[in-house]
């Protein structure tokens, strides 16, 4: 029996949860919220550090910025996306202009870009928007 390590998006509690129980909706054990909710989780520096040091599931970041008409496009994509993939890959999303130095960590050149993470280190990375069958064709190779 496989387990996986996963961050609680409400109160950063890092939760073991068998790998069987990840498509069930598994809850915090400190907190009892959703662990695997169905939307791309908020970051800033300090929890993205958290979901790369702490998070087994692949992690995919979008980085964008309120300015971007190729974000604000994506966007409902992106988010459509988190919950079609909740259980298989944590999807999240980190505002460039909020939170400039983690995105500068990154070397974020252009907006959006994803990037995939796994055990906390990059695995892969896509510049420009997607549509909803371009981002679900790229998401399906992290599971």
């Amino acid at each position: 029996m496989s387990e996986h390590y996963l961050v609680c998006p409400a109160c950063q509690a890092r939760n073991r949860v068998p790998a069987e129980r990840l498509q069930q909706g598994p809850k915090c054990g400190k907190c009892k919220a959703a662990l695997t909710p169905a939307t791309a989780l908020e970051l800033d520096g300090p929890r993205l550090d958290r979901l790369l040091a702490n998070e087994s599931l692949p992690l995919i970041i979008d980085f964008w910025a309120p300015w971007c008409g190729p974000c604000k496009m994506m966007a409902p994509v992106f988010e459509a996306a988190a919950g079609e993939h909740a259980g298989r890959l944590r999807l999240a999303k980190l505002n460039t202009e909020a939170h400039q130095q983690a995105a500068g960590r990154f070397g974020i050149r252009s907006i959006p870009t994803l990037i995939a993470f796994r055990d906390g280190e990059e695995i892969a990375r896509q510049s420009g928007a997607l549509s909803a069958s371009q981002l679900s064709q790229w998401l399906r190779q992290f599971y």
